[in-house]
């Protein structure tokens, strides 16, 4: 072939592949906004989704405790992907990472929870297992105590109640067998509940038993780890079960469900020694100078006069660490994360531009006290009067069921979501009221708190599990996440674009 056939042979393909170029760009631009917005939506994809997932739940980031080096390299892979479709940083010295004063605790493999047996002069161990009959408390003290266990209830001193566990037995230099939450339920009762709710929280609980001289503790809490508690240097405790508390009651003629039972409908203190003698061993490191971290990235709206208004998608990034194996936390909540970064992706490289701005957030420390969301309503981005509404993400990843909690609460924000469901994703969701008068357990009870209205999604309808080493990627749902993603992208992109947007009234 002569140069100047090659040549024209190509001038015609530039010229061909110009053509083409030029007949897909009217082709598109033909497109009406609904095709447009559903060629995005059908690039959401179940698979990269889970590989989000499985990524985040994966040994390199050792559970993503927040304050530590695997937590931070997980808010920085994070990060990584927000910079990657230029989402705008909007975290401190334009970062994407909003830091806050955070003290977490390690906890590692020494531990034990057993029962001291007295047989003549000696004594024979029973040892409780690992995760099955107990979990390490991930704040505690670091050391070992054997002692006899004393019940305590609910470990509540209230004056102004005319209520107290402890009045009556004494528990210096013992360990106390203490229950969760409040005898009374702010479910049942609401307005009483208000009056206990100060008792109802971990932290207090431990803390009043410390300050009634009690030199351990045995939470009967699941066992499931927890880190969202106090630290008192010496003071060890573990989380425990049926089992240990079936023990701790056996021979002294009482019957644990009764006397709960009992505490609830009289609400007066069954509080007793047990006789019993248990050993509570933990080799903890407590970090009281860690520093937590929010991801956040912003999507600026096209409008010049909407964009000053935002509505935040959210949900937490962190899970606990080592407890003293490795929790990964795949549901809860790496696949909150996972829709998060599929909105971010699908938001920005839509042709239908949203005129309001968008937010993502992916908070640190919700397992440490809600913390990492309270810290950014006392430090918004945007100011909170201009926040139009939160949306939460907390374990959406196994099951087939959506549920929308605190949708009843706002039945204007709702109807968005719902009419994207009937439309386009047709998935059974169950929406909620949300009283929202316990303790915190959620980022959306916090953004509730000041007045941010807010719907918080969860999956239900398949095996999960819940702060234990089961939470696995392999309970994931995979259709799950891009039904999510999906109707959230419809939801939101229709709320963006409204000409006015007030859900507070």
């Amino acid at each position: 072939m002569t140069k100047r056939k090659l040549l024209s042979v190509v001038f015609i393909l530039l010229f061909i592949s110009f053509f083409l170029f030029i007949r897909a760009q009217e082709k598109s631009e033909e497109l009406t906004d609904e095709q447009k917005i559903l060629q995005v939506l059908h690039s959401i994809s179940s698979h990269t989704l889970f590989d989000y997932v499985k990524e985040l739940a994966s040994d390199k980031y050792e559970g993503r405790l927040t304050g530590t080096e695997g937590y931070n390299a997980s808010a920085l892979w994070v990060a990584g992907r927000f910079r990657e479709w230029r989402i705008k940083p909007a975290g401190d010295n334009n970062t994407y990472l909003q830091a806050f004063p955070n003290p977490y605790t390690l906890v590692f493999e020494d531990c034990e929870v057993s029962l001291n047996i007295p047989v003549k002069d000696s004594f024979i161990k029973k040892y409780y297992t690992y995760e099955d009959e107990f979990i390490p408390g991930a704040t505690s003290g670091s050391g070992e105590v054997t002692a006899e266990v004393v019940y305590v209830g609910y470990g509540i001193t209230a004056p102004e109640l005319g209520y107290d566990e402890y009045k009556g037995v004494d528990v210096k230099g013992k360990i106390v067998l203490m229950e969760r939450e409040a005898p009374v339920s702010p479910g049942k009762n609401p307005e009483l509940f208000k009056k206990w709710r100060p008792y109802s929280f971990h932290q207090y609980k431990l803390e009043n038993a410390v300050a009634h001289g009690a030199k351990g503790m045995l939470y009967n809490y699941g066992p499931i780890s927890n880190p969202n508690n106090a630290y008192a240097e010496d003071f060890i405790y573990s989380h425990v079960g049926n089992a240990a508390v079936a023990d701790a009651f056996l021979g002294t003629g009482r019957v644990h469900k009764e006397v709960v039972e009992k505490i609830k409908q009289e609400l007066k203190p069954q509080s007793f020694s047990t006789g019993k003698v248990f050993t509570i061993k933990n080799t903890t490191e407590h970090h009281p100078d860690g520093i937590g971290m929010n991801v956040i990235g912003i999507l600026e709206g096209v409008d010049p006069t909407l964009r000053d208004e935002v509505i935040i998608i959210g949900g937490h990034l962190d899970h606990l660490g080592w407890c003293y194996e490795i929790m990964p936390g795949a549901n809860d909540n790496a696949s909150a994360v996972a829709v998060i970064l599929g909105l971010a992706e699908a938001l920005s490289k839509s042709a239908i531009q949203p005129r309001r701005s968008i937010m993502f957030i992916c908070f640190g420390a919700e397992e440490q006290a809600v913390a990492g969301s309270k810290y950014y309503l006392e430090h918004p981005v945007v100011p909170l009067e201009k926040t139009i509404a939160f949306i939460n993400m907390d374990g959406v990843g196994c099951g087939d069921t959506i549920s929308a909690l605190a949708a009843k609460n706002y039945p204007e924000f709702w109807e968005y979501i719902k009419k994207a469901n009937d439309q386009y994703i047709h998935r059974e969701i169950l929406s909620w009221y949300f009283a929202n008068n316990a303790r915190p357990r959620l980022d959306a009870a916090r953004f509730m708190w000041k007045g941010v209205p807010t719907i918080s999604f969860s999956v239900r309808g398949a095996p999960s599990y819940y702060h234990v080493t089961k939470d696995d990627i392999d309970t994931i749902t995979p259709e799950i996440l891009e039904d999510m993603t999906q109707l959230l992208f419809i939801a939101i992109l229709d709320m963006a674009n409204q000409d006015t947007l007030d859900f507070r009234n």
